[in-house]
Order: C-alpha cells, then structure tokens, then sequence
C-alpha cells in the first residue's frame, strides 16, 4: 500500500463522529473538569454507552486500520475538544500500547480488555514507567522485580511518578529492573492485576493543563504477581537476558517499545489542541472590529493567522507519515520522534499566538484559550521531552552515538 493522504469513506465518517462527539459532550464540558482537577466519570461512562471507549474500538482503529491514520485522525477530533477530557478517555491506551508491545497474544486478549472494562462498569488501564530520578532517561529505573521460583511469583519494590491514572487504574502495566547489571537491556513490563496488596497511590499532582486527566505517584511494597503477569513471559526473557549478557543484539527496551508506538499518536493529539486554537482565534479576528474593521484585515493578524494554519498543517504530514510508517515498521530517521517533536512545538506556539490575537481576553478564563495554552506545554514535556526527541533524530540521522 502506497502512502496516501485521501482518507476512506469510513474514516470520514469515524471522524465526523468523533467531533461531534467532542463538539456536543466534550467541549462544553471542559471548563468545568479543568477547574475540578478530576477524573470526568460521566463522560467516559458517555463514551464507552456509544463505543467510543472500549478495547473493540481500540482494537479495529489500530489493528483493524492498514494505512495507520485512523487514530491519529480519531485523536486529533478527541483533543479538539478538550485535552484533559481527551487525555482521560485516550489515557487507558498507553497501558494497552505497553501490553500489546511486550506481551503475548494470550496476554493481550486477557488484560487489553481489563484495562476498559464495558459501559456498565467504566474501568481505566495505566502504564507506569517514570520515577523520581528517571523520567527522559529510562536506564535510571530503578523499580526492581524479583522472581521468587519457589511460588512462580514476581516480586516488585519502587516508585513511579506521574502516571496517568496512577493508584486509581484497574490494570497497572509496570516497567521494572530485572537485571540491574544489564540496565535499560535488564528492564521487563509486568502487569499488576486489580486490587494486589502492595500497590497504592501516592501524590496526586495537581497540573498547569491537562487537569482533567488524573496524574499521579504509584508506590509498589512487596507486590507480589503471578509469573504470568510478566508480559512475554520467563523463557523469552531469559533467552534475551542471555543474548545481551553475550553481548549480541537484545529486543527493544521495555518502555522505548511503547513510547515508539505511540509518539504519532500524541503528536496528533497536541495538533488537535492547536486547532482548537487556531480555528477560535480565527473567527474571533472576523468578529473583533477595532479602528472600525475587523482586526484579521490587519496584515499583523491576518499573517499570524496564515503561520499558524501552515504550521498546523505541517506537524500533521509528519504525524500521519509517522503513523503509516509506524504501521509497516519502516522508521528510518526516527520519524516518530520527528512528528512528535514538530507537533508539541505548533501547539505551544499557535496556542500562544492565539492568546496575542484575543489580546486581554486570551489571558482570562472566560475564554477557552488560555486552557489551551496550558494544555500544549505537555506536548514538549511527556512521552520524551523535546530535547530528547531532538536526541533521538539526532542519532538516527548521524549513526553515531550523541550524548
């Protein structure tokens, strides 16, 4: 299949959907949640009663999907709306992402569908890999799981900080030290199934944006899980600890494997968030006359306008590359990274732009986006931060290694 930007009829209609969607629940919602700093129930009960939160939908808009653009397409509209809200529906994906990354087959038909549950009983999944003192450098993990052959269980200790849905989520996928000696090549995912004694939230933090989706610590004493809840499972993992302790060519780090899986994904979610932006400061700059004209008349405005417009455009190309390059395992020059890096500096930019536009009235609550503005700042931050995406490229284009 050849890369095409023509999106299926039913890709249109998916899209059409999940805007209005996010332009009839999501949006008039989204002061309300930014302000309670809270998981909004409501509308994830609202979106799994319509299919739109759900391991089915998830599965066929990812698996189902062969050009790779059906969720970058699905995100953006979702994002459009509100990025907290967004965040909190799309949160329980990055879970799913880290079993379908590491796991087996039969681990993903069991726990995927765990981490949503059904519209009578909303569940959330979580995937917990930053701590303290490893957030961009994941060698630093120092969360330590510990085989006990005696009961085939596995024994975790450590601290993980800012998790989406951290201590609330039903199903925690956890990036551990297996081998310290071997450090990143030593980590392994393992799943905490529900209610195991040990896991408890920690700090809940309360953030510049996103605030809608809940952020928190999660603290692992003596959590003991069964040896199947190692995702891949004991023989996989010992035939690759062996290699690497050999010194050949081990399989990806746990945590890279998920976060290369979803870069594009939260690039088209910071770019749904610069729409946002743009299209209301757009009309805004028709509306607001001033000097007995509307300000967008004003070439001063009206060229800001036509930046942000390209700008936006340009971070999606590279967003719905990376996906369909993604789709076929054909990065070359960590394109995803490029996407993701491209997509979180428009969003900061245009939504800043979009506060100079209003004037006064970006900079006050009343009007939506100041909330925006806030929002963008974590598309530099979470997922690797813009200087380590910049890292990566760098790499990948030089072959050599930079520090």
């Amino acid at each position: 299949m050849t890369f095409s930007l023509e999106l299926s009829e039913e890709q249109t209609d998916l899209r059409d959907w999940v805007h209005g969607f996010a332009e009839d629940v999501v949006r008039p919602a989204a002061a309300e949640w930014d302000e309670r700093e809270e998981t909004p129930w409501p509308i994830l009960e609202e979106a799994a009663k319509i299919g739109l939160y759900g391991w089915e939908f998830m599965a066929n808009a990812m698996m189902g999907d062969p050009t790779g653009l059906t969720m970058p397409v699905v995100i953006e509209e979702l994002f459009w709306g509100d990025a907290g809200i967004g965040m909190a529906i799309m949160g329980s994906a990055l879970a799913a992402a880290g079993i379908a990354a590491s796991g087996t087959p039969e681990q993903v038909m069991e726990w995927v569908p765990q981490c949503y549950g059904d519209a009578a009983h909303v569940k959330l999944g979580a995937f917990a890999a930053s701590e303290p003192d490893a957030g961009s450098d994941v060698s630093a993990i120092r969360t330590r799981a510990v085989y006990d052959e005696a009961t085939d269980e596995w024994v975790l200790n450590g601290t993980k900080t800012w998790i989406t849905n951290g201590g609330i989520a039903d199903i925690h996928v956890v990036v551990a030290v297996v081998d310290p000696e071997l450090k990143s090549r030593g980590h392994a995912s393992f799943v905490i199934p529900p209610g195991t004694p040990g896991l408890s939230m920690g700090q809940k933090f309360s953030k510049l944006g996103i605030r809608a989706s809940h952020t928190a610590e999660v603290i692992l004493d003596d959590v003991r899980i069964p040896g199947s809840c190692l995702l891949g499972g004991k023989e996989k993992l010992d035939e690759r600890l062996a290699r690497v302790r050999e010194g050949k060519k081990g399989k990806a780090q746990a945590a890279m494997q998920t976060f290369e899986a979803t870069r594009p994904a939260v690039g088209a979610q910071a770019i749904g968030v610069a729409r946002a932006a743009y299209e209301y400061s757009l009309d805004y700059a028709k509306e607001r006359v001033q000097f007995g004209r509307p300000i967008i008349k004003n070439q001063s405005i009206a060229f800001m306008l036509a930046d942000m417009a390209t700008e936006i455009d340009a971070a999606r190309l590279l967003v719905w590359r990376a996906a369909w390059l993604g789709k076929r395992r054909g990065f070359r020059n960590a394109e995803g990274s490029m996407a993701k890096l491209k997509a979180g500096r428009v969003a900061v930019w245009v939504t800043e732009r979009a506060i100079q536009i209003l004037g006064g009235y970006g900079y006050v609550k009343d009007y939506p986006v100041e909330r925006w503005h806030r929002d963008s700042k974590i598309y530099d931050i979470f997922e690797g931060t813009e200087q380590i995406q910049q890292l990566v490229i760098s790499r990948a284009i030089s072959g050599m290694r930079i520090e």
